[in-house]
């Protein structure tokens, strides 16, 4: 077993260093998310209307279907990273993930090869739950450790922002290559471009991540410690929450197309607009939880988005308008930053370093594979349900209601002296 790497044992690496593991989060959350956004035109190949009922549901359902192997990644994989170090679990999620993404997108269409087209597509998805289900906790755990005590929230910040990162590059590929080609080559090869493009850079991410120091020290066991369990149940409820809030924004670019009618290429402007702001945003929500703690940024931010989601919900199916869905977009993405990041950074915070990455990775997929692998899913339902293009909004204001009273009840977690006494102090050294 190796033990921590010479440039660890001394101090803390300067946030450029840490923004490796950025990178390859971004990249692995591009190739997970770019099928959320390409749902359409997947169930078009996978799920043609002459043979299923419903092609969209049933692309939703698998896109949902994703999530379920993610607490298994989450236990696999993460618990990996407590034992062997954080650095070999970020390398192995990192090589399933180039794996699963470069198969979905070479797996050939259900007019070709039948009923074996969905049942591959099924598999690499699953495949790609269980990547991504072992990528968080390790490379969170990473940035925590990586990190100087009062700047804890600016580093884990960058856990949000390069999967904001992967949001943004999705809806500027999305849109281009929508605006290029016509409805029917967008179908038939447009979306598989798209993935391509991620499967391209999986060998430079795999090289950054190789030269990263590790930060925790192999171990052959556990260590004893006792599992923070009120810090587990209301981390649950949050995470429930701020997930039903991300994926209901990302949903946008199908929703704008679906219930609003708006051209394909325009819509994926909404995608656009969620990246942009989640990247801007995300940063100063972490700043500020240095400065400020991680229980009031978050607190403020909930109360704020109970106030605006349903009237915003109700200008932008009134207005109807490409527009009101890029304010829409934008505006729930800059305060859920606010709402979503300081409670990653807390939990965090929380757990105890011999048992960080198993049990963030465990509790963060668990969370994401109920809530989030089913959002889109019920979003669509509820509106062919209801037959009202408001229920996005009621569902999301529903999850923060939860989310908010959890909140009220988890106690701070940043250091008593994070960013308070030294806030102008420069990030690298």
């Amino acid at each position: 077993m190796s033990s921590i790497d010479a440039t660890l044992q001394t101090g803390y690496l300067p946030l450029r260093k840490v923004a490796a593991v950025g990178i390859g989060n971004a990249l692995e959350f591009y190739d997970f998310l770019t099928y959320s956004f390409f749902s359409i035109q997947i169930g078009h190949t996978f799920f043609p209307v002459e043979h299923f009922s419903n092609s969209l549901l049933s692309s939703l359902a698998t896109f949902g279907i994703g999530f379920v192997t993610r607490p298994l990644g989450g236990f696999v994989i993460g618990r990996y990273g407590d034992r062997a170090g954080r650095k070999p679990a970020m390398l192995l999620s990192f090589s399933l993930m180039g794996f699963a993404i470069t198969g979905l997108a070479l797996t050939p269409s259900y007019a070709q090869i039948g009923m074996a087209g969905p049942i591959l597509l099924v598999l690499f998805r699953l495949l790609q739950g269980f990547a991504l289900g072992g990528e968080v906790g390790p490379s969170t755990a990473y940035l925590i450790e990586a990190a100087p005590p009062d700047r804890r929230g600016i580093y884990v910040a960058l856990q949000f922002a390069t999967q904001d990162v992967a949001v943004l590059a999705a809806g500027l590929i999305g849109f281009a290559l929508s605006s290029l080609l016509s409805p029917d080559a967008l179908d038939d090869w447009g979306w598989r471009a798209a993935f391509l493009i991620g499967v391209a850079v999986v060998p430079v991410g795999l090289m950054i991540r190789r030269r990263l120091p590790e930060t925790h020290e192999a171990s052959d066991g556990p260590s004893g410690e006792a599992v923070p369990l009120r810090l587990v149940g209301l981390g649950l409820a949050l995470l429930a929450s701020g997930t039903i809030g991300s994926y209901v924004i990302d949903y946008m670019t199908t929703y704008g197309q679906d219930s609003l009618h708006i051209p394909t290429n325009l819509a994926f402007g909404a995608t656009i607009a969620t990246g942009l702001f989640s990247i801007c945003f995300g940063p100063i929500a972490g700043i500020l939880s240095d400065r400020f703690g991680r229980r009031p940024v978050s607190l403020i931010a909930g109360v704020i988005l109970l106030l605006v989601v349903m009237p915003a919900f109700v200008m932008v199916t009134e207005l109807r308008s490409a527009l009101a869905l890029y304010g829409l977009a934008a505006g729930l993405s800059m305060v859920h930053a606010f709402y979503a990041n300081p409670v990653l950074i807390a939990l965090a915070e929380g757990l105890p370093k011999s048992m960080r990455s198993g049990a963030l990775a465990l509790l963060y997929a668990v969370s994401i594979a109920i809530f989030g692998g089913s959002a889109q899913f019920v979003v669509r339902w509820l509106i062919g349900v209801t037959g009202s293009p408001l229920a996005p909004g009621w569902y999301m204001t529903g999850a923060l209601v939860i989310g908010v009273a959890a909140r009220v009840l988890l106690h701070e977690t940043a250091p008593p002296a994070a960013g308070r006494s030294r806030w102008t102090r420069p990030i690298s050294r």
